[in-house]
């Protein structure tokens, strides 16, 4: 029988490649050859150049932009040059189909996938869809999402709603590794503070800001993003990371609560650790308004609490996460309805039965 061959695809940020891997060790215990199409300078290629039995192939990609630039001039041709790039990949490679995460790198994939008449599935974390995968989505075949509700925004015979697809890993975390690598203590609760794969500087300076009253409190983790490490501050009980992958595991063994920006493929990882969560999305200034949704969403369902950019202050966050720590049983009482098993299983199963 002829080995069967998976491309992935999907960057920019990590959410764009986090479901990739929690799929991808399946189809290597299956035996499938497994190839993944990437950006050249991206997270992406970061994050799957650590895995072995995985390809990568990088494309000339483009920016989708909503603001105007001399760049946005040049990137049709930049996304004409992917196109080419990857019908080039898939001719060669002959995939029998091919899953994108989305971001504007897989944009160039699917079109040339359609062009190879090779089968695609999108996958869309946010509550409402991204632009990639909007100008992806007439090329492909399937849409899969996270939020039931999000559906209603993509065309009826092609989405479907399958739930977050979680990485078994993140439940097999070791609390000792945990421990050695933060030097914190087993009798005081830590909290983790994310900002999303590039950090947020001003998850970070309301973070350093109230740090005397929050470490009264917590040990703290602090994953700031590249090169926002603040080298001067010293003290027992603080752990700054740029960014954490392999250990994150371990991390999450050792955590009681977690501030985070408002991805998706984030805070659906922290509903299914039950981590109670205070959500603090990017801001319309900054963004298309996605993470403003998820976070609603989640705050709607009591699975977590909100705090919006614009009215965090000194106070505000002060305030905000001792509501949440007040709130951690009647949080935790809902996250124990959700269960994320089944979507990986669905996803992989649909994955199987439509590759050509």
């Amino acid at each position: 029988m002829k080995q069967k061959r998976i491309l992935f695809t999907g960057g920019g940020t990590a959410g764009h490649v986090i479901v990739n891997l929690a799929l991808i060790p399946h189809f290597e215990k299956q035996g499938w050859k497994i190839d993944y199409i990437g950006s050249k300078t991206g997270i992406e290629r970061d994050l799957i150049s650590e895995l072995p039995h995985v390809t990568y192939h990088p494309i000339s990609t483009g920016k989708l932009r909503r603001y105007m630039s001399v760049e946005n001039f040049k990137d049709p041709f930049k996304v004409l040059k992917g196109t080419i790039d990857a019908w080039n990949i898939i001719r060669k490679t002959k995939p029998n189909i091919i899953f994108s995460k989305g971001g504007f790198v897989s944009v160039p994939v699917i079109v040339a996938a359609r062009f190879r008449r090779v089968p695609t599935i999108i996958h869309e974390s946010d509550f409402t869809p991204g632009l990639a995968n909007k100008l992806a989505t007439p090329f492909a075949k399937k849409v899969l999402t996270t939020f039931p509700e999000t559906v209603t925004y993509l065309p009826e015979k092609k989405a479907t709603y399958v739930g977050a697809v979680i990485r078994e890993e993140l439940f097999q975390g070791d609390k000792n590794r945990g421990y050695q690598l933060t030097k914190f203590l087993p009798n005081k609760k830590v909290l983790l503070i994310m900002g999303g794969s590039i950090g947020s500087q001003k998850i970070n300076d309301i973070v350093r800001q109230n740090l005397p009253e929050l470490l009264q409190k917590f040990q703290i983790i602090h994953i700031c993003g590249r090169n926002n490490m603040d080298d001067k501050i010293k003290q027992q009980g603080y752990v700054q990371f740029e960014y954490i992958n392999e250990q994150l595991k371990d991390i999450f063994a050792i955590t009681d609560y977690v501030i985070s920006r408002a991805g998706a493929n984030a805070i659906f990882e922290f509903l299914a650790l039950q981590f109670p969560m205070l959500l603090i999305p990017l801001s319309l200034s900054a963004s298309r308004g996605d993470q403003i949704d998820n976070a609603q969403s989640f705050k709607q369902n009591g699975l977590a609490h909100v705090l919006q950019e614009e009215k965090m202050t000194k106070e505000s966050f002060i305030d905000a996460v001792h509501q949440l720590v007040d709130d951690t049983s009647t949080l935790q009482n809902e996250m124990r309805k959700y269960s994320s098993e089944q979507s990986r299983e669905q996803v992989i199963q649909l994955i199987e039965k439509m590759a050509r």
